[in-house]
């Protein structure tokens, strides 16, 4: 492959226009994402089939942690998908 033609396609790519992520918007995605993470947490608790308090923690917590990490996609995905739409208004 050519270098000047891989080097000619990446001056093409639009730069952003300004940062997408702030400090305060990383706060305030982590404390959504604990606040679901110990919501999930409590609802799975009583649904760990097993007798052993340290086998319901590690499993609600397991499941809590992949569900809080789809969680923490869906709310990525609304914040483009909303700056998308505000963008297209303007």
């Amino acid at each position: 492959m050519d270098k000047r033609r891989l080097l000619g396609f990446l001056n093409v790519m639009a730069s952003p226009e300004k940062k997408p992520i702030t400090p305060a918007s990383l706060v305030i995605d982590a404390a959504l994402v604990i606040a679901f993470f110990a919501f999930m947490f409590t609802i799975l608790r009583p649904h760990v089939q097993s007798h052993n308090p340290v086998n319901i923690a590690i499993w609600a917590g397991l499941t809590a942690a992949c569900m809080s990490s789809v969680f923490w996609l869906a709310i990525q995905m609304f914040r483009v998908v909303y700056r998308a739409q505000k963008a297209a208004q303007k």
